[in-house]
C-alpha cells in the first residue's frame, strides 16, 4: 500500500465489528477514494494501540515492528478468507494454513507451574512475544467462528467503491457506512443521468 494516509478517517465501525474482532481487524486497513490507504495497524505504537482498545494487549506492551507485522499478515489472511466466504469461493489454503498456525501457537488452557514456596499453580506467561501470540490466536479464533456462524451467511463487502471493508449485512443493506451509501446512491443517480454503468 504505497499510498497510506497518515490521518484516520471519521468512518464509524462496519456493521458485525462490535460483536466480532476478526471483522475490525480485517477492517483496520481503509481505502478511500483517489487510491489513498488508511492503516490502523500502520506502526508498533499503531498495533499497541488498536490491540489495547480492544483488551488484547497491555497498554504496556512495547510491540515492534515483527510483532506488529506478524498481525497485518493474520489481517491479510484473514481478508483473504473473508473475501472467499462473501464470494462463494474455496478458500486458498495459505490462508487457511495460517489462520490455524495462529490458532496454535498456544495452549488452550493456562500452564502448570510450579512455585518453590506455594507449590502448583495455572499460569499463561506474557512476554510482549505471547501477548502478541494470544492475540493472534483469539483474532483467529474469532474469525474461525465467525466464518462457521450462522451470522457467515450476512458476510459481504461493502458494495461502494473503492472501500476495502467487510461487514455483516443487516436487511438489503450492503454497505459498512452512510458515507459509502451515500457514495453508492450518488454513483447510482449519476449512472441513470449519463447512461453509463457503475460497477
Amino acid at each position: 500500500m504505497d499510498d497510506a494516509v497518515t490521518a484516520e478517517p471519521e468512518i464509524p465501525p462496519a456493521p458485525g465489528e462490535d460483536r466480532y474482532l476478526s471483522l475490525a481487524l480485517a477492517n483496520s486497513v481503509i481505502a478511500l477514494p483517489g487510491g489513498h490507504f488508511v492503516d490502523l495497524l500502520g506502526t508498533p505504537a499503531a498495533v499497541n494501540a488498536w490491540m489495547t482498545e480492544r483488551g488484547l494487549a497491555p497498554v504496556d506492551a512495547g510491540m515492534r515492528e515483527m510483532c506488529a507485522a506478524q498481525l497485518r499478515s493474520l489481517r491479510e489472511q484473514i481478508r483473504s478468507l473473508f473475501a472467499s466466504r462473501a464470494a462463494g469461493l474455496p478458500a486458498l489454503s495459505g490462508a487457511l494454513g495460517a489462520v490455524n498456525d495462529a490458532l496454535t501457537r498456544v495452549p488452550t488452557a493456562p500452564l502448570l507451574a510450579w512455585d518453590e514456596k506455594t507449590g502448583p499453580y495455572r499460569a499463561a506467561p506474557h512476554p510482549t512475544s505471547q501477548i502478541v501470540d494470544h492475540a493472534l490466536a483469539a483474532l483467529a479464533a474469532d474469525a474461525a467462528d465467525l466464518l462457521t456462524s450462522v451470522a457467515a451467511e450476512r458476510l459481504t463487502a461493502c458494495g461502494s467503491a473503492p472501500c476495502n471493508r467487510y461487514l455483516l449485512r443487516r436487511g438489503r443493506r450492503h454497505w459498512c457506512s452512510t458515507r459509502c451509501g451515500d457514495r453508492a446512491r450518488a454513483a447510482r443517480a449519476y449512472a441513470r443521468r449519463t447512461g453509463s454503468r457503475v460497477e
